[in-house]
C-alpha cells in the first residue's frame, strides 16, 4: 500500500478536531477541561490510528 492510499493517519487529526470542538463547550467552565478535551481527542485519534494500521497490516 502506498503512502497516498493510507488514510489511517487522518484519525489523529479528526480526533484532535473532535476534542477541540468538545473543549469549546467546557471553555467557560474551566480552561483545564478545554485542554483535557484536546488531549483526550488526540489520544483517541492515536488509538484509532493504531487499530486501523494493525488491521491493515494483517491483510
Amino acid at each position: 500500500m502506498t503512502k497516498k492510499e493510507d488514510k489511517s493517519t487522518w484519525a489523529t487529526g479528526g480526533g484532535l478536531l473532535i476534542g477541540l470542538g468538545v473543549g469549546f463547550f467546557f471553555l467557560k467552565v474551566s480552561a483545564l477541561a478545554f485542554v483535557g478535551c484536546i488531549l483526550a481527542g488526540l489520544g483517541l485519534g492515536l488509538v484509532i490510528t493504531s487499530l486501523i494500521s494493525g488491521v491493515k497490516g494483517q491483510k
